[in-house]
């Protein structure tokens, strides 16, 4: 439900339970004068406590969007006077089923869920990291990535390869920051949506300019022979996966609700796709 709907239902909900209201007062003062003033119910009518629920949950997720629009505006700098007074968008939504996912854009269109992302190694397409996460954008998960990959599997990636989705400023200083210390990490990402022969042009002649910024540098690394073709076998390792578990095993959406339990889930369904891979190459 949107927060501009929110506030209609809110004010029809408040009629309703008015004219309600009215009408059980009318009633108990005829059954007054029939039974006794002395015999009442302790009850609300089945239909007032209805709307009084709905009510009470329409409120919560009022209440639920407002602080969300409040820790954007926190997040984007705001001061502290417009945090305190941001409020949601008549069309941003909340979802009764599951709080906690998110309206996001997918192939098929809109959908309510949650953002899965895996990192893969090369040679045998084991999920080396996986996580789950509220955001959309992909644009803040490449870092939360690299520390998933340390954590689950033990070890800092030598090289990392990357579509446009995550590419940024932000993202590439990060990589530059891993790049000084002692496991460097080789970062091959792309900077933009391209067509398919985007990257199999000529590199530009020439030095880049010092005041060139890092999506600039990362496109000319993208443009050499090498980086053309570390670039070219990225749909080879990522999306693979993804077509396995979507399509060979009908994993298309989660069973769960709530992110504690989606993760839970989510690492499972990555758990089982490794122990696949391995059977095959250990009986096949």
């Amino acid at each position: 439900m949107s927060y501009g709907r929110m506030k209609e239902k809110e004010r029809q909900i408040r009629a309703e339970v008015g004219g309600l209201l009215a009408q059980a007062e009318a009633a108990d003062a005829e059954e007054d004068a029939q039974h006794g003033a002395e015999q009442r119910g302790d009850e609300l009518p089945a239909e007032l406590q209805r709307r009084e629920t709905r009510l009470r949950k329409i409120r919560e997720a009022k209440r639920v969007l407002e602080e969300r629009a409040r820790q954007q505006a926190e997040q984007a700098g705001k001061p502290r006077a417009q945090v305190q007074q941001a409020k949601p968008a008549d069309k941003h939504q909340y979802n009764f089923t599951d709080p906690e996912s998110r309206l996001m854009k997918g192939g098929d269109g809109w959908v309510q869920g949650y953002n899965a992302q895996v990192a893969v190694e090369p040679s045998l397409q084991l999920i080396v990291g996986q996580r789950v996460t509220q955001v959309a954008n992909d644009k803040e998960q490449l870092a939360p990535m690299v520390q998933a990959i340390e954590q689950q599997s033990s070890q800092r990636p030598a090289a990392l390869l990357a579509d446009s989705g995550y590419c940024s400023e932000k993202n590439l200083a990060y990589l530059v920051m891993t790049h000084q210390s002692a496991h460097q990490i080789d970062a091959y990402i792309g900077t933009a949506k391209q067509k398919h022969d985007a990257y199999c042009q000529p590199c530009p002649r020439g030095a880049l300019p010092k005041q060139a910024t890092r999506v600039e540098r990362m496109q000319r690394k993208l443009q050499t022979a090498a980086g053309r073709a570390v670039y070219a076998a990225r749909k080879t390792l990522v999306e693979p996966v993804f077509g396995q578990i979507k399509q060979a095993r009908g994993f298309r959406q989660f069973l769960l609700r709530g992110l504690t339990k989606v993760r839970g889930e989510w690492a499972l369904v990555c758990l089982t796709h490794n122990i696949l891979k391995l059977h095959r190459l250990c009986y096949q």
